[in-house]
């Protein structure tokens, strides 16, 4: 991991100002002497720029981030854990860390802090802009925000705006969070226990019920006679919540979430198929047969106004981690998109 320090002061969207930002971005690959061959991804939710630690068996010869043909960059978001300025980073104002003082940001702010960063790197242009679920708002964003910025953009498992049922996913991890009494207290597992809770909401919509019936049946053999409320489906819950809150922390989330809530690439510019009319990048959007976050019909605006647009749906049945788990048939459908 590289740190890229950026001395100025950084205004956000609501007015909040921050003194200066550290900037976490992993690279892979070598940027060629025409500087055309670079692929920049946007991460989602809760994961680092570390893109071959959290999207396997995509930074590989012959993966659609093949390090042997491209220059890959990832740059974790604003806000987030690992490594660019958050609410567990020091308030040089203050001296200690922001906690619950960090301001709220959107995700043309985070946005704008990738910005500041292509700009350090000396990169202008990119073959590639390609995120999924909340990487995908990104990628949005800053095809709308530069539109010559990128060549390509790829969407997967995302959406133009976040709806009502997404963003009610949203309040109710937030409210399990507020629910923790130690939520508000000046240390870093501050909400922790509220977080683990978060998680396991955030797991039901991440999979679905066709994911969780495949893979968490009970095992008959296993079961005991004489404990009937043993499942196999409550220990996975319990385990999914505190891997979390062991590796993330509630100050971070709760932002991050408010951040996906605020998305509507439509606030301020005008009608959304309008909006989307202006996208100037060749673009392709890949939706999941079984995403119940984002379903493929949520898809469907990308696909009837972008000028330029390739659809794909994977039949899958892990859901919204479909985009993580489905990396041959991604593979196949953004290496062709890639070489058209």
């Amino acid at each position: 991991m590289e740190v890229y320090d950026y001395k100025d002061t950084f205004q956000l969207e609501t007015g909040a100002q921050l003194p200066g930002l550290q900037i976490a971005y992993h690279t892979f690959g070598r940027l060629n002497a025409e500087r055309d061959n670079v692929i920049w991804v946007c991460h989602a939710l809760t994961a680092n720029s570390d893109v071959a630690d959290w999207w396997p068996n995509t930074v590989v010869s012959g993966g659609f981030l093949d390090p042997d043909k491209y220059f890959i960059v990832c740059a974790n978001i604003l806000g987030s854990h690992y490594g660019t300025t958050g609410p567990l980073s020091v308030d040089p104002r203050r001296g200690k860390p922001y906690y619950d003082r960090f301001p709220q940001m959107t995700v043309r702010d985070m946005v704008r802090v990738h910005q500041l960063l292509a700009a350090y790197l000396g990169i202008q242009r990119v073959k590639l802009l390609i995120g999924s679920s909340l990487g995908g708002f990104q990628c949005m964003e800053w095809a709308l925000m530069e539109p010559d910025f990128a060549e390509r953009t790829a969407l997967i498992a995302t959406t133009p705006v976040t709806k009502p049922w997404a963003a009610a996913f949203n309040e109710s991890q937030r409210m399990a969070i507020d629910a923790d009494t130690t939520y508000g207290d000046e240390r870093p597992d501050a909400g922790a226990a509220g977080l683990a809770v978060a998680r396991s909401i955030a797991l039901l919509s991440y999979r679905g019920a066709q994911a969780y019936d495949l893979t968490q049946a009970d095992n008959g053999a296993e079961t005991d006679p004489k404990s009937p409320f043993t499942r196999r489906v409550l220990t996975y819950q319990q385990h999914q919540g505190k891997k979390l809150s062991d590796r993330f922390n509630a100050y971070s989330y709760y932002r991050l979430s408010r951040a996906v809530d605020s998305h509507d690439i439509s606030r301020g510019r005008g009608d959304m198929a309008d909006v989307l009319q202006g996208f100037r990048p060749k673009t392709l959007v890949v939706a999941i047969t079984s995403d119940i976050l984002f379903p493929p019909k949520d898809h469907q605006p990308l696909v009837d106004f972008i000028p330029d647009v390739e659809y794909h749906v994977i039949d899958s049945d892990f859901g919204h981690d479909g985009f993580l788990i489905e990396y041959k048939k991604l593979t196949e459908i953004i290496t062709q998109f890639i070489n058209k």
